[in-house]
């Protein structure tokens, strides 16, 4: 097994005599694993390195919420996601993220109209940021979680899976952080 270091990413390379053709690639902690073919010459293999740790790379970035960046981009994310969900009908005062929270992903004090996410949250897939926002904008038009609430969250389409990813991660990291 190779293990190159390319461009500051550690990089091992698997080959299976069983593998013909696919090649694949994915993160194991601080490693990228790449998958190949047995058969397959040091040329190709560095070609496929490469371009797998290229596909990776877009595909994080993909999924990473452009308002992980500030406070302005959150609360500006904010603001599309109440327009698109909840009828331009809950505007933050403010949006923030704070440092990791102990029992919960984000929080909302709807008398003041404000919203804290955890740091815990930046480098979820965009979608489950997108969720907890739903979530917490909901929130500023219903403070409890009786029906009415949840049927604002449930607008946004992937909020079932959204909180199923939650629920694996707070689980594996052993967390203990549950839905409200």
């Amino acid at each position: 097994m190779a293990e190159p270091q390319v461009a500051k990413t550690r990089v091992e390379v698997r080959r299976s005599a069983r593998r013909r053709r696919m090649v694949s690639a994915y993160r194991e902690g601080d490693t990228v694993v790449v998958l190949l073919p047995a058969r397959m010459s040091k040329g190709e293999e560095e070609h496929w390195v490469a371009e797998m740790l290229s596909r990776l790379q877009r595909s994080e970035t993909r999924r990473r919420s452009p308002a992980r960046t500030s406070d302005e981009a959150l609360l500006l994310r904010c603001e599309e996601l109440a327009s698109r969900y909840l009828d331009d009908e809950a505007e933050p005062t403010s949006v923030r993220w704070v440092p990791p929270m102990k029992t919960r992903w984000a929080s909302c004090t709807p008398t003041e109209g404000t919203i804290r996410v955890s740091e815990r949250l930046r480098d979820v897939p965009s979608w489950v940021l997108d969720y907890v926002l739903v979530h917490e904008l909901a929130h500023l038009r219903v403070p409890g979680h009786g029906k009415d609430f949840w049927e604002l969250v449930h607008r946004y389409p992937k909020s079932e899976r959204a909180m199923g990813y939650l629920e694996g991660i707070s689980a594996a990291a052993g967390l203990g952080i549950e839905e409200d």
